[in-house]
């Protein structure tokens, strides 16, 4: 039978870093407030050359390079992301041209924050049917064009960088994607998302002025249904690959808030511990925040051949999702 494994991760964070120091010059805000709220430090901001296609794109290169897998060799491209280029064609066009992969056929997935999981669930079954060997699943955001940098409880969460995993078939039983679930709940649209410049508020004067173009959240909301959502969802996942919490040896998470996380974590019943945490590094990337984790963690040495790893990512629509694999 074909499972899908991960043959290389990689990532990339623009050079620009914008400490809460310097945020304290921009909004009332300080640097104690932001990290006991939130847990971040500093973020990164992509250079104005620099679009989300650019970013992914460099994350892709450090993937298949890890793998030692040239682009000729990659099947399928995944960009999850929600701040594309542009409207079409898709970022993953311009990704599968900037990287050479001629052969891969190549598209977005729009799931906020969960997308890269959504991405990895999809890579895996495309996997598992036979249809492809190969595929490179990025996540890449420059969230920090749709902040709205007068908005302290905003623009203090988001960043931008890219994260890449390059996913491959084998026939070694038991390793790789062993579950994965995905959720959405499409009444809680409201709480988090970008509502101006799509088809039901098409960009205009009016729309700029009242900044409809920018993330808008509901903190609370947000927290709570993520708090509740997350360890049910990996407890779905886990059940499902036939493994309990106390199984897992390494937890991956969307890093959107430190607090989230240690819930989630005690909920779970999984000690804190076992989750890689960088979001005082990066601040809120979306769907780049679980590729990056995945990358640090990999390239730290800490990821052992046979170890059990639980994910799990939230974000806008609701969507959110939980996956295990065996590394």
């Amino acid at each position: 039978m074909t499972n899908s494994i991960v043959l290389g991760t990689g990532s990339y964070a623009p050079q620009r870093v914008i400490s809460n120091a310097d945020l304290e010059k921009i909004v009332r805000t300080n640097n104690e407030w932001i990290v006991s709220r939130t847990g971040i430090k500093e973020r990164r901001v992509a250079a104005d050359h620099e679009a989300t296609s650019d970013l992914a794109t460099a994350a892709g290169r450090e993937a298949l390079q890890f793998a030692g897998v040239k682009p000729d060799d990659v099947d399928m491209i995944i960009v999850c992301t929600v701040t594309g280029d542009t409207p079409t064609p898709s970022c993953a066009s311009f990704v599968q041209a900037q990287l050479g992969a001629r052969n891969a056929f190549a598209f977005d997935v729009g799931a906020a924050c969960a997308g890269s999981l959504y991405g990895l669930s999809i890579a895996d079954q495309f996997i598992r049917s036979g249809k492809i060997k190969r595929a490179l699943v990025i996540g890449a955001e420059t969230l920090s064009r749709f902040v709205d940098w007068t908005n302290r409880e905003t623009c203090v969460l988001f960043g931008d960088a890219a994260g890449a995993i390059l996913l491959g078939a084998s026939e070694e039983e038991g390793r790789g994607v062993l579950a994965a679930s995905l959720r959405t709940d499409g009444s809680m649209t409201g709480i988090l998302g970008i509502y101006g410049g799509g088809s039901r508020r098409p960009p205009s004067a009016e729309m700029l002025e009242e900044k409809a173009g920018k993330i808008k959240m509901r903190g609370r909301e947000v927290y709570k249904v993520a708090t509740r959502l997350l360890p049910e969802v990996v407890g779905d996942t886990l059940e499902a690959a036939g493994l309990t919490a106390a199984d897992v040896d390494h937890v991956i998470a969307h890093q959107a808030n430190k607090r989230i996380i240690e819930s989630a974590m005690q909920n779970l019943g999984v000690p804190f511990e076992k989750c890689w945490i960088n979001i005082d590094r990066y601040g809120n990337t979306s769907s780049a925040s679980m590729p990056i984790t995945l990358d640090e963690a990999n390239r730290a040495g800490k990821l052992k051949k046979g170890d059990v790893i639980a994910m799990m990512a939230i974000g806008a629509g609701m969507t959110w999702g939980g996956a295990v694999l065996r590394w």
